[in-house]
């Protein structure tokens, strides 16, 4: 009988909530054949208006939970399959990060390092001051040194004394954590993990060789822009920029003195980037778009507002790169992804504003039995239960030790377990 492990990720966005449900292949043949993610697959997709939240964060918890819910609905009907665990994700300008180094002694006499110590390494980089209005979502070891010796990546058999490890810290406000977590609870679904959104996005989007060279995922969102810096393999910094696509319809339903929701349908059908790739003088009759609305515009008018707030963003996004000395020095550049990066023209302005090679980002590490999810405004769902099938535990046990630091350690101990934990899982399974 094929044993079959279902993740969910709720994607809990200003604009919208998606969730994906995601079926992981644990028999022996799936994980034999080294598919992704022990044979990862998206069985079923739901998106639904978002309701009581702004910039990414929970304003009323019943309208966010009327929300969650009618997204789930929809995609238990789909699939079948009741949802009752699931990965979050998390957003808005509460988020910040922070570098951190820990230093333990090697706990074995003959000085063996072994997966405890890792974790006692990494958990000692969390002794620092913490506000108390803030909580750690995300502990992500970068590299550790031995003895001096700098640049490991995965110290673990190694022998020595003295271990360090460089992290990146990543906090959240904590009135924030808990009012999402309690819209999730009252929604019916117990939260797995919290996952910060630009994170799940780049592992559905970005490979292992953009992270290596070094790239910045750009996410568009609608209330915020998310934004991930990854260099040799490991984040370097990320953040969460309080302006998003929302901020252009405003804009736009100010400068054309129409509705918000004329505003948006006129930015998707009319909408670019850049004011000399269209006709300027073309006109654009609001009342097709609205029965009350009597007025007509100009195209170029319209190019030029969505084209002063995508300067004001990307200026934002290019601080940030200033900041860590990464502006114009990434090779594998820039990937854009989220529903904003799907207005014509973003990716060439990108381009040209941040000097770095741009690309539109899709998921595409996950195989989809739908093609629904082959949308960037997908890529942050689709990366949650990606995030799932990399890191947690299928038998549906406690949480280990090691996952409470993140990702980034379950992966690199996973090279030189994965044999062990095989038949840890199958002696769990029917």
């Amino acid at each position: 009988m094929a044993k079959e492990h279902y993740i969910v990720g709720v994607d809990v966005g200003t604009n919208s909530v998606r969730v994906v449900q995601a079926k992981v292949d644990l028999s022996r043949t799936a994980a034999e054949s080294g598919q992704q993610s022990g044979g990862l697959s998206v069985i079923g997709a739901s998106e639904v208006p978002s309701l009581g939240l702004r910039r990414g964060v929970i304003v009323d918890i019943e309208e966010a939970v009327s929300s969650i819910s009618s997204a789930l609905e929809k995609v238990e009907r789909m699939t079948g399959v009741p949802v009752s665990v699931a990965n979050v994700s998390i957003s808005g300008n509460h988020i910040s990060s922070l570098s951190s180094h820990g230093v333990i002694a090697i706990s074995r006499a003959d000085g063996e390092i072994t997966e405890n110590d890792i974790v006692r390494c990494v958990d000692a980089s969390q002794a620092i001051s913490i506000p108390q209005n803030k909580e750690v979502i995300h502990v992500f070891p970068k590299t550790f040194s031995l003895d001096g010796q700098t640049g490991i990546k995965d110290p673990l058999g190694m022998s020595g004394i003295r271990l360090e490890v460089d992290t990146i810290i990543v906090q959240a406000g904590l009135p924030f954590v808990r009012n999402l977590n309690r819209a999730v609870l009252q929604a019916g679904l117990e939260v797995d993990e919290l996952i910060l959104a630009p994170c799940a996005a780049a592992e559905s989007v970005l490979n292992k060789r953009q992270k290596d060279l070094g790239v910045c995922l750009v996410d568009l969102g609608a209330g915020t822009t998310s934004m991930a810096v990854y260099e040799e393999g490991d984040l370097l910094h990320t953040t969460v920029l309080p302006i998003g696509q929302m901020h252009i319809t405003n804009d736009i339903a100010i400068g054309l003195r129409c509705s918000i929701e004329t505003a948006e349908k006129v930015k998707l059908h009319f909408g670019h980037a850049n004011p000399k790739a269209v006709d300027r003088d073309e006109e654009i009759d609001l009342s097709k778009f609205d029965s009350s609305e009597e007025q007509s515009t100009a195209r170029g008018y319209l190019v030029e507002i969505i084209e002063a707030r995508l300067e004001e963003i990307f200026n934002m996004v290019n601080n940030e790169l200033k900041k860590i000395h990464r502006d114009g020095k990434l090779p594998s550049g820039v990937v854009l992804t989220g529903g904003g990066s799907k207005l014509e023209g973003v990716v060439e302005f990108s381009k040209k504003y941040l000097r770095l090679p741009s690309v539109l980002g899709m998921p595409q590490n996950a195989s989809a039995i739908i093609d629904r999810v082959n949308d960037p405004s997908f890529a942050t769902a689709v990366g949650l239960v990606m995030w799932g099938g990399k890191y947690s535990n299928p038998t549906g046990n406690a949480q280990s030790a090691s996952r409470r630091i993140g990702g980034a350690v379950k992966n690199m101990l996973s090279n030189q377990s994965v044999a062990k934990l095989k038949k840890w899982f199958k002696s769990f399974l029917p």
